[in-house]
C-alpha cells in the first residue's frame, strides 16, 4: 500500500519541469495526472481507485513556492500531524447523506461498521488540455450505492492557473441523477473541502469531539502548538472558528509554514444552490464549504433537502486561491467578481 501511496508525491522528488506555462501531464500508470506551472510541480489528480481511496482527489497542494500545504496522512504521513479522520485527504467534493448513503466518511477504515456507505468511481479522462495561461483536465465519475449500483454520474473540470505569488484551482462539478429520485438530506458533512496541513490549523486550545450524522463520535485531542498559526477570515469579517456554520461568499484560512506567508482561500459561486454558503470549517484543519447543510447550520430555520430527479442535474462551481502573499478583503472581492462571470 505504501509505494501506492507514494505516487502521489514521486513527482515532486523529480525536479523543475522545462515546459514554461501550465502543463497537464497523463500518468495513467500510476492512476494520476501530474500538474505543473512555469516548471514548478503543483498538484496531482489522484485516482487509485477504491482499495486506496474513496473518491478522487486533488493532492498534494503546493504554493507557488513549493510548500505542502495539505495534511499527508493517510497517504504519506509527516511527524506532528493529526491522524483523525482518514477519509480527509487533499482536495475533494462529496456528501455525507445521498439517498441514504455516506460517501464523506466512506474510506479503508469507515467509522462504522453499521453505516450504508457510497463509492465515487473514476470511469475516465474526458479532455486534457496544457496552455500558457492555464490548463483544463476534465473527468468522470459514478456515485455508487453500497451494491455498486448507480446513483449519480460526474462530470467535474478542473481550471489551473497560477503566476510568481499564486495558484488557482476552479473545480466545476455537475451531478445527473441516475435513478428515480436523489436526495441530499440535510447534514453537516460536506461538501467541497480541503484538509490543510498542522501549520495552517487553528491552535489546540481543548481536546474535542465530533459527532457525524449517524452518532459516530471522533475525537481531536490537544496537540503540541508549536509552529501552527491558521486563522479564518470570512468575506462578512467574522474570524476565527466563529466563522464555522455562518454563512459567507468566501472564506481566507491565514497562516505561516516556515518563512512564508500562506493565504487558502475558497469562493462559492453565486450560481450554487445554497449561495453564499454555509461554512464547515474547522479549527483542527478541515475547510469546507457545505451548502446543503442548512437545517443543521441554521439550527433548524432553514431546510433544502436538494432533489434531483433521474436526468436533472446540479452543478457545483469553487475557486480555490492558494497565496503566498497577504490578500486583502477588496482583493478577495476582486477574485470573487471575476469568479462569478465564470457559467
Amino acid at each position: 500500500m505504501k509505494s501506492i501511496f507514494c505516487t502521489a508525491l514521486a513527482f515532486l522528488s523529480l525536479g523543475a519541469y522545462a515546459q514554461k506555462g501550465v502543463v497537464l501531464t497523463d500518468k495513467s500508470a500510476d492512476k494520476k495526472v501530474e500538474v505543473s506551472i512555469d516548471g514548478k510541480p503543483f498538484t496531482n489528480y489522484f485516482y487509485p481507485g477504491p482499495s486506496v481511496l474513496k473518491k478522487a482527489v486533488l493532492y498534494p497542494l503546493l504554493t507557488a513556492q513549493g510548500t505542502n500545504i495539505t495534511r499527508g496522512w493517510p497517504l504519506d504521513p509527516r511527524p506532528g500531524e493529526r491522524v483523525d479522520h482518514p477519509h480527509h485527504v487533499g482536495m475533494w467534493l462529496n456528501y455525507e447523506a445521498v439517498n441514504g448513503h455516506d460517501f464523506w466518511n466512506n474510506s479503508l477504515t469507515p467509522p462504522s461498521s453499521k453505516g450504508t456507505y457510497g463509492t465515487i468511481v473514476h470511469t475516465g479522462i474526458k479532455s486534457l488540455k496544457s496552455g500558457k495561461k492555464q490548463g483544463e483536465l476534465t473527468v468522470t465519475a459514478d456515485w455508487l450505492d453500497k451494491n455498486g449500483g448507480l446513483m449519480l454520474t460526474e462530470t467535474t473540470t478542473y481550471v489551473f492557473s497560477g503566476d510568481a505569488t499564486t495558484r488557482t484551482v476552479d473545480r466545476i462539478t455537475t451531478l445527473t441523477a441516475k435513478t428515480d429520485l436523489v436526495t441530499f438530506k440535510d447534514v453537516k458533512d460536506g461538501m467541497f473541502a480541503i484538509r490543510v496541513a498542522r501549520q495552517l490549523e487553528h491552535p489546540s486550545k481543548s481536546p474535542e469531539v465530533f459527532t457525524d450524522a449517524s452518532g459516530v463520535a471522533t475525537k481531536v485531542p490537544v496537540m503540541d502548538n508549536t509552529g501552527v498559526s491558521g486563522s479564518y477570515r470570512n468575506s462578512e469579517g467574522i474570524e476565527g472558528e466563529e466563522v464555522w456554520s455562518k454563512r459567507a461568499r468566501w472564506c481566507n484560512l491565514r497562516g505561516t509554514m516556515g518563512n512564508e506567508t500562506v493565504n487558502l482561500v475558497i469562493l462559492d459561486h453565486p450560481k450554487n444552490a445554497g449561495y453564499p454558503t454555509y461554512w464547515h470549517a474547522r479549527g483542527y484543519g478541515l475547510f469546507a464549504a457545505n451548502p446543503l447543510g442548512m437545517k443543521v447550520f441554521s439550527q433548524g430555520k432553514e431546510e433544502m433537502n436538494l432533489q434531483l430527479k433521474n436526468g436533472e442535474s446540479t452543478t457545483f462551481r469553487y475557486r480555490t486561491v492558494i497565496a503566498s502573499e497577504t490578500l486583502s478583503d477588496d482583493k478577495i472581492n476582486q477574485i470573487a467578481a471575476d469568479f462569478g462571470k465564470v457559467k
